[in-house]
């Protein structure tokens, strides 16, 4: 083997090298003798090889074990375990410690003969696998690696499997129960004793496999005196003990009847805790644990299993597995409280099985009462911050309290559910202590008490979200949820008022402050109710406490829930919008492209939501029409004043990253007019506002932006931004002569990427204007379609991916923009095209039908096709040649198409666009009758090759009902490609 080649897989000196190394590799695995080769190389180079020569060579003996192994003949089998069996002598008898990594292939392929030779070919594997433990601790790691390895191969649920290799999984272990694993058992019982002391490491590998197997052998094997024992010593081991606790996970984890788990997991607890080992409150070793409640979980998530299991009539034993699991809570809030979130985390699923079990039995005894309501406590406890969360530079491990926080709340929510009066009652307490003396106390507690308010409102829901009045419904609910309701919403009232009324939302901590905001906006019913808090609110959201916040994360959240406030009350703050407005004019300023290191205090994004608000304001104002025009100018005429400066400066500038710049200034304007328009709605359109010429205004300025001719995708984008917006809010008549203007300076550059962004548009605008915009549609029709078949047609380099879906998604476009002319009946503008065009554009659609392997573009393509010979086929005045091209194309169509191999018969937009086919072809047999039949038997179909019986039995089908025609030509295309 030329190990130099090798060499450019891992250090090439060029990428002409690396290729060559990768096909020798290739060829090695490829080559009938390639494995003896590498076999060779591994037995006579051994272990002074370089390390990467030998994973090389030993992943073509993985390759040839997994495909050529089973099917070589007896002397090529006897020559590969023979490479083997002399490898692993090498390596028992190597003086340094082998790479991890080598021997793990080594035992994987050593796993893939095991799979195939036991047990019909080689039935003495396992005995001579366990002869060499006699070599020392190499040769015992490297088979505790192989049984690990087999796990994988043969047990692990989470590798999926054949029917094939299931059926030869179960034979395997049947034959291992049979023949040799007690044998195993007695090994991993005299590792753990010999090595114990001299070699931890293979004594915690020795667990990992007694974890890995006990889940299909016998648990008598393990679960006896002399394991249980051995296995309780190594939990007091700093060494052994992590693997030690996640060996006995394994054990009581192992599927059983529930009353023999239960005496099992009963017999563990009472040894460990003998032991001492279950409550080590002074162990600063949190990775042990972390391991430590992972097992408790698992003993109370085992228990709850069980009692579940068990007969509901058999009373005696559910209570005895029930007092089980009560002698465990204790435990699960001593590590549910643990300092270490993660610890703390790893009983989450008792802690909420236990809620549950106790939700099934549908009462709550005084101590469950007690039990619960401690955990309440430890949620609320560990919810809050701690002291080194870094809220400015948020990392790793701020994303992972973020993410524990939310599983405590899911607790947090299950214990709402279960006991919502004990939850309301000990939040209501802490919330209102807390915010009662809030300058006093941490910012840790501040944030808590508001938080736990915050979550009450998902924890404990109301009606439409109105935790502040009574539901209507109250005299149709019991005397005790009536009793809750009003319980639940006099305490929301009263820790409402206090929030809006203690001056927490001064609190100097962007935590504070964010979580104040977010309650207030989330209880914005309560405002409605009591509506003379709302001025104090406002002033939050306008001051330094929101908006104007020395910290960004703040000012940027505050602008999105101040526009939520006031879309949500506007009828009650409209009357303070001659004040807000005033108060927003420094927010609302745009800030130039050339500010240099002035940050503004809100960026692009957040200042659209202060101009929608804004808008919403003066929309929803009582003010009469021109009065709310002359606002909504005074609002958007600093935005167009700024435009025009940027406009002239774009011109001007010859520095491409400047130019770059005022675009990008010019777009924002563009979103901001745009986001404004969202306000106007049915009841108060932008007619009934007078705003319609100041918006065309904005438009035709904003075309004149795009003339300039710089940066023109960029600038495009935010016109059609716009004119969407504008589709939606004005007629045709104000909007329509813009249009001709507006589409030639979008399409002056007809790029694949233009064209894939106009063609929503005009879509949009075909769809509501409809016969409005039929003489613009007959005048870019033509020069429309022939830009997007240039744009198809250029010439395309193989890697540029991007490109390839850019053309991808322009054709799916085109083939969706004949679909919305044809369905908005403006099928003339079709009719009225010279013949060689319309030939052109009928055929891209029978190519888009049949060749374009996208489902919902070939149903597109067959909709226009019923749709045209549905319009075309009984008029005397169709299109010359339309009834021929029916046949030579559409029919055949209608068959080509779920022939193709992409066409796939079980996806179920396939089928959406094979029912739409099967539609088309019957359209063309309303239209024409037995003439279609006549083609069909004597013409199309005899040239596919189909019997006359075939042929007979699919014109019949075409001849009956919808439904059944569906149904057959389905089973018809599936016959014909199987």
């Amino acid at each position: 083997m030329d190990a130099h080649m090798l060499q450019g897989l891992w250090a090439p000196e060029s990428h002409e090298q690396h290729t060559r190394a990768l096909e020798y590799l290739q060829k090695l695995r490829e080559s009938k003798d390639g494995w003896q080769m590498c076999g060779a190389t591994l037995n006579t180079g051994g272990t002074l090889l370089d390390e990467k020569v030998k994973f090389v060579c030993l992943q073509v003996m993985e390759h040839f074990a997994r495909t050529g192994y089973i099917t070589s003949s007896v002397e090529e089998q006897q020559i590969f375990r023979q490479h083997l069996s002399h490898w692993m002598s090498t390596l028992f008898m190597c003086n340094e410690p082998e790479k991890v990594f080598i021997l793990n292939k080594t035992a994987q392929i050593m796993a893939l003969v095991f799979v195939i030779d036991y047990p019909s070919r080689w039935p003495t594997f396992m005995t001579d696998l366990l002869s060499v433990l006699q070599m020392g601790p190499p040769a015992v790691n490297l088979y505790l690696r192989i049984l690990l390895a087999v796990d994988t191969e043969v047990v692990d649920r989470e590798v999926i499997h054949t029917q094939v290799e299931t059926d030869r999984n179960t034979l395997i272990k049947d034959a291992m129960r049979e023949q040799c694993v007690l044998d195993l058992t007695n090994s991993w019982y005299n590792i753990l004793v010999k090595y114990e002391k001299s070699n931890p490491e293979l004594v915690c590998q020795c667990h990992e496999v007694i974890g890995a197997y006990i889940a299909w052998i016998d648990i008598s094997l393990i679960a006896n005196d002399r394991f249980v024992c051995k296995l309780v010593d190594h939990l007091k081991e700093p060494l052994l003990r992590e693997a030690a606790a996640d060996c006995i996970h394994e054990i009581i984890t192992k599927g059983m009847d529930p009353l023999t788990k239960t005496q099992l997991i009963e017999s563990f607890v009472t040894v460990l805790d003998q032991a001492g080992v279950l409550k080590p409150v002074d162990d600063d070793d949190s990775d042990f644990l972390v391991k430590l409640a992972r097992l408790i979980n698992g003993i109370g998530v085992q228990l709850i299993l069980s009692w579940q299991k068990l007969d509901k009539a058999d009373n005696e034993k559910r209570e005895m597995v029930r007092a089980a699991i009560e002698n465990k809570v204790t435990l699960l809030l001593t590590f549910l409280a643990s300092d270490y979130d993660d610890i703390s985390a790893a009983v989450f699923d008792f802690a909420r099985d236990y809620i549950q079990l106790i939700k099934q039995t549908g009462s709550i005894s005084n101590v469950e009462q007690g039990l619960l309501e401690n955990m309440l406590f430890v949620v609320i406890t560990k919810t809050k911050y701690d002291e080194s969360y870094n809220f400015e530079q948020a990392g790793e491990e701020e994303a992972m309290f973020d993410e524990y926080r939310k599983k405590l709340k899911v607790v947090f929510d299950n214990l709402a559910a279960l006991v919502p009066e004990l939850v309301l009652k000990v939040s209501k307490d802490y919330v209102i202590t807390t915010l009662s003396r809030w300058q006093a106390s941490s910012y840790e507690d501040v944030e808590a008490a508001v938080s736990l308010f915050y979550s009450l409102g998902e924890a404990l829901p109301a009606s439409h979200g109105n935790h502040f009045s009574l539901p209507n419904t109250l005299n149709d609910i019991s005397e005790q949820q009536g009793s809750i309701c009003k319980l639940k919403t006099s305490a929301m009232q009263e820790m409402m008022r206090l929030l809006v009324t203690s001056g927490v939302s001064s609190h100097s901590h962007p935590a504070v402050s964010l979580q104040f905001f977010e309650c207030v906006a989330r209880y914005e019913k309560f405002f409605t109710c009591e509506p003379e808090y709302i001025p104090s609110i406002l002033t939050a959201f306008l001051d330094s406490r929101g908006m104007r916040n020395k910290t960004p994360r703040v000012r940027s959240r505050t602008s999105y829930l101040f526009s939520r406030i006031v879309r949500c009350l506007k009828n009650h703050i409209i009357k303070y919008t001659e004040d807000i407005l005033s108060q927003l004019t420094e927010l609302l300023a745009l800030a130039p492209p050339d500010n240099g290191q002035i940050v503004p205090l809100l960026s692009n994004d957040d200042q659209l939501y202060l101009f929608e608000a804004a808008a919403m304001l003066i929309v929803f104002g009582t003010s009469d029409g021109p009065n709310k025009e002359i606002l909504m100018r005074n609002l958007l005429s600093p935005v167009f004043t700024k435009v025009t400066l940027l406009m002239e400066k774009l011109q001007q500038e010859q520095d491409p990253v400047r130019q770059m710049g005022y675009a990008k200034g010019i777009c924002h304007a563009m979103s901001v007019t745009a986001r404004t328009s969202k306000a106007f709605s049915n009841q108060n359109s932008m007619s009934a506002c007078g705003c319609v010429q100041l918006y065309l205004d904005a438009l035709q300025l904003f075309i004149n932006c795009l003339n300039v001719g710089i940066e023109r995708e960029l600038i495009g984008s935010g016109v059609r931004q716009l004119m969407h917006r504008l589709v939606v809010c004005l007629d045709g008549g104000n909007l329509l002569p813009l249009l001709p203007p507006a589409s030639q300076a979008l399409l002056h550059t007809p790029s694949s990427v233009v064209l894939t962004e106009y063609l929503p548009l005009i879509n949009q605008i075909i769809t509501k204007f409809q016969n409005e915009i039929s003489v613009f549609l007959h005048n870019i029709f033509v020069p429309l379609v022939s830009a997007i078949f240039a744009a198809l047609s250029e010439a395309i380099e193989d890697n540029d991916e991007e490109e390839k879906r850019t053309r991808t998604l322009l054709q799916r476009n085109y083939y969706l923009f004949l679909t919305t002319i044809i369905s908005n009946n403006l099928i003339d503008v079709i009719a009225a095209l010279e013949s060689n065009i319309l030939h052109q554009v009928l055929m891209s659609i029978v190519q888009g039908a049949i060749e374009f392997p996208d489902p919902v573009a070939q149903k597109n393509c067959f909709v226009i096709l019923r749709r045209l010979t549905e319009a075309w086929c009984d008029k005397n005045d169709h299109p010359p040649g339309f009834i021929e091209f029916l046949y030579t194309q559409v029919v055949p169509a209608c068959f080509l198409a779920p022939l193709k191999t992409t066409f796939d018969l079980n996806d179920a937009q396939t089928i959406l666009a094979l029912h739409e086919s099967v539609t088309c072809l019957q359209s063309v047999y309303k239209k024409r009758g037995e003439e279609l039949i006549t083609y069909l038997q004597s013409e199309y179909l005899p040239k596919m090759d189909m019997s006359q019986e075939l042929i007979d039995e699919y014109c019949q089908a075409l001849t009956s009902d919808a439904k059944f025609f569906r149904n057959y030509s389905k089973l018809f295309f599936q016959r014909a490609k199987s």
